[in-house]
């Protein structure tokens, strides 16, 4: 019985010398990361609150615009997204990096069977022997990693791990941004379309109430003229607003992962402008740490190349691997393993570097390098994130004030425009004066659409420079391709080749 048997001399030296290596394979070689710590300011500078500000409301915020279709988009996008695509097939590459990379601390063993059939002869003789020979056994090896080599490697991989499912989030921030926010474009440029047809209609009524003054003496053939010419000079204006609202649902198409021309007829029948509710809480600027992916995908990477550090130096120590094999011949198969010579071997493998040129610190000094890379990366990340954060406050409540303006100003054109046609067809004012309220009334109409467009487009600029992305469960661990007979299989003539099967 196993449990009965008693270790030799030999044994027990064995044994000893493995407890031995395996209490010194805890040690490690190289810096140990360390999350980095930042003075950031207690406040938004431009944010004007008289007490601190909430935390963010960030879990589904395009739901507060209140768009049914805009929430389905984002929901198709999410799941379509080709961008999106590419993080989930690079979360599964980092996944199966870090399990390759623990395989490395465990024991190898490959196993080896071999059959020969000889005939031997004897010069001068009649007399020759044929025989056969079998052999089987298995090699193993064991890399002791002593000095973390091996484990610094796995750490490397698993903070690359962290930053493959970060890259996801800040694809899917970046996404959900450009989902609404083209979508609100879209609405807008209907929206402007809709007023140039309607104000291009009331300034081709302009013009015949002027041809009919002509006519009746009442009125010049120059103002015949600029009436024409003002309904024309709208109506061009048509056009360049449908290539325009084309492009944004092109766009909107193709984040969805479809054709372009996918979505035209869902989108064809206007809607409103989506409008927040506003104002929204900023929280402060520390929170940008935990909430905006890009900042830790940065600080994530940092993490990873500080691992690698290690890694490298590791590469300048010694190294052991312990190492066996056993194998039993015999001239049938039936002996292997009985009625067989059985061979084995067992023993530790050193390996020092002593000179390298210069090579393995050069590798060091690299790895340094690229570490110091990263962390200013991080700090740029920081900067950036807070950057925009101020930004979209600033740009949010100044094209609220703007807004504000301009819809005085469409109010006091309206009322101009309206006694301005009175009054010219009563003959008490001038054709240039009502072409001149018409021309002003048409432009603020468009300009405050341009900013009721603008607000809501700084409002996902300013949730999406929060950190605002996608909460829900994303499934990467489906591949977009599935391979069909991978097996042992006859090779296909040159030129040709196999079905694939896609996801669905």
């Amino acid at each position: 019985m196993v449990g009965m048997l008693r270790p030799n001399g030999a044994c027990a030296r064995m044994i000893a010398l493995l407890l031995t290596a395996t209490s010194l394979a805890s040690c490690v070689v190289g810096p140990d990361y360390q999350k980095p710590f930042l003075v950031l300011p207690v406040s938004w500078g431009n944010a004007k609150q008289a007490k601190p500000s909430k935390p963010p409301e960030l879990a589904e915020w395009w739901r507060r615009l209140n768009d049914p279709m805009l929430d389905e988009l984002i929901q198709e996008a999410v799941a379509g997204n080709l961008d999106v695509a590419t993080s989930k097939a690079k979360i599964r590459e980092a996944r199966a990096t870090y399990r390759q990379a623990g395989g490395a601390l465990l024991p190898s063993v490959d196993g080896a069977a071999s059959a020969t059939r000889s005939r031997t002869a004897s010069t001068g003789t009649d007399g020759a022997s044929t025989g056969n020979e079998f052999q089987a056994g298995f090699d193993a090896s064991w890399e002791l990693d002593l000095f973390g080599a091996n484990r610094r490697t796995v750490e490397a991989a698993r903070y690359g791990m962290d930053a493959a499912e970060e890259e996801l989030r800040s694809t899917l921030l970046t996404l959900l941004g450009d989902v609404a926010s083209y979508y609100v474009e879209a609405r807008g440029y209907q929206a402007r379309i809709a007023l140039a047809r309607r104000t291009a209609a009331s300034q081709q009524e302009t013009a015949a109430l002027t041809r009919l003054k002509f006519e009746a003496g009442a009125s010049s053939a120059v103002d015949v003229a600029n009436a024409a010419g003002q309904a024309a000079t709208t109506e061009a204006d048509i056009p360049d607003l449908e290539t325009s609202y084309a492009e944004a649902v092109h766009r909107l198409s193709v984040l969805t992962g479809r054709p372009p021309a996918t979505l035209a007829d869902r989108l064809k029948k206007s809607r409103p402008i989506p409008r927040p509710k506003l104002p929204i809480p900023t929280g402060i600027p520390a929170d940008t740490l935990m909430t905006h992916p890009d900042v830790r995908l940065a600080e994530r990477q940092y993490a990873q190349y500080t691992a690698k550090v290690g890694e490298a130096e590791a590469a300048r120590y010694p190294s052991v691997s312990l190492t066996g094999d056993v194998a039993t011949t015999g001239t049938r198969i039936g002996d292997l393993g009985k009625g067989s010579t059985i061979s084995w071997s067992f023993g530790p493998s050193l390996s020092v570097p002593i000179f390298q040129g210069g090579q393995l610190k050069a590798a060091v000094e690299i790895a340094q390098a690229q570490r110091d890379q990263y962390f200013v990366a991080y700090r740029t990340a920081v900067l950036t994130a807070l950057e925009d954060v101020e930004n979209a406050i600033v740009a949010l409540h100044q094209e609220r004030i703007k807004s504000g303006k301009l819809a005085i100003s469409v109010k006091h054109y309206r009322d101009a425009a309206s006694l301005g046609r009175s009054l010219y067809q009563s003959g008490s004012q001038s054709f240039l004066d009502l072409l001149e309220a018409e021309r002003s009334l048409y432009s603020a109409e468009d300009s405050l659409i341009q900013s009721q467009v603008a607000i809501t487009t700084d409002y996902i600029a300013l949730n999406k420079a929060l950190g605002g992305g996608w909460n829900g469960l994303v499934d990467s661990s489906r591949p977009e391709i599935v391979d069909v007979n991978t097996g042992p299989q006859l090779a296909l003539p040159s030129g040709q080749s196999r079905p694939i099967a896609m996801k669905k």
